[in-house]
């Protein structure tokens, strides 16, 4: 598919903000909540940042709610009568101002939901979904895109992907279908391209490790039974925290939650680091120990997911290592994994 490149005067973003709106989308852009940075729905642009380096949490629940209603059910005497929900009531959701890894994380996202059989649900949030991302001006020592095969410039996943230039203006690149279609609606909004170099104002994230080398380390069998994984999980709390804020973590419980006659069955987040998530009936958890469960993640990511699924389980955003409460950084150990493995 072929990509067209428009500008966007900075005086001109509010409009298409507004006429996104008067669409009738629900627009999810990143908020300034004290010192953090969140992606909520707003209902004017002037709530909208875009000085931020990364929100604290990703933006999957767009997709992949945190708690969804599968389905009802009602019990009447001995018989039950199943409801499934409304699927027209998904809304159309515009997801505004989100940076290039985060986009990433739906791809993975997919790739995890339609592997084998397709889940509806997820699915019909993705038709609903239109994303404007944002490249990255800035990033931190948490940053670690580019060695992921990304950048703070690419355009995989986005709509509409914009760039800041120096003088406050756009570059608009239509990624996809859906956003040429928006820039052809708005030809007041969408102009002339400038003649700008998209990379002047990118910022420069430097390569921590190969993932194309690190991979076939990590589907080893050496390093699978490495003492690497003792070591480096012995102050993990396996509070879960890195799983909750990932854009790619998708582990999930499903439960039934009953009011008298009227029942639902719902899924919600979980996390293949909680020491629960393994445990068997019998009571015998097969991951026992912490070592065992940090070892899960990073092999899902860079060795299970790349083999069956064709994708990497990461998209170097840092959000892991950031809400870390005791600092285990993904980035620093996949670096160790790479030179040492």
């Amino acid at each position: 598919m072929s990509m067209e490149i428009k500008s966007i005067q900075k005086d001109s973003l509010d409009k298409l903000f507004n006429s996104l709106k008067s669409r009738g989308n629900l627009i999810y852009a990143p908020v300034k909540v004290k010192n953090e940075v969140q992606f909520d729905f707003v209902e004017k642009f002037e709530q909208i940042t875009d000085d931020f380096i990364q929100t604290t949490q990703s933006v999957k629940n767009s997709v992949f709610p945190k708690i969804e209603t599968l389905f009802k059910f009602v019990k009447t005497g001995k018989e039950v009568k199943m409801l499934d929900m409304d699927m027209s009531l998904i809304p159309e959701i515009v997801i505004w101002g989100i940076h290039p890894c985060d986009v990433w994380g739906f791809d993975s996202l997919r790739a995890i939901f339609t592997w084998d059989t397709h889940d509806m649900f997820f699915e019909k949030r993705m038709d609903k979904l239109t994303i404007i991302g944002m490249s990255c001006a800035k990033a931190d020592d948490y940053c670690f895109c580019t060695s992921v095969n990304l950048g703070p410039g690419s355009t995989k996943g986005s709509d509409v992907l914009l760039t800041k230039t120096g003088n406050g203006d756009y570059i608009a690149e239509l990624v996809s279908d859906k956003g040429k279609a928006l820039a052809t609606s708005m030809p007041d909004v969408f102009v002339q391209a400038v003649q700008s170099k998209k990379e002047d104002f990118l910022v420069v994230v430097e390569k921590r490790f190969d993932s194309e080398s690190l991979i076939p380390k990590m589907q080893k069998k050496e390093t699978f039974d490495s003492p690497f994984w003792v070591t480096n999980s012995l102050r993990c709390l396996g509070c879960g925290a890195c799983a909750y804020v990932c854009p790619t973590c998708a582990c999930f419980d499903i439960q039934d939650e009953g009011y008298g006659a009227r029942n639902i069955r719902f899924r919600c987040w979980d996390s293949c680091g909680l020491k629960q998530f393994t445990i068997h009936t019998s009571g015998h958890n097969p991951r026992e120990v912490q070592s065992q469960r940090w070892r899960q993640r990073l092999m899902h990511k860079f060795a299970y997911m790349p083999e069956r699924n064709k994708v990497t389980g990461c998209v170097g955003c840092g959000k892991c290592s950031r809400a870390c409460p005791v600092d285990m950084n993904i980035a620093e150990q996949l670096q160790e994994i790479d030179q040492k493995m």
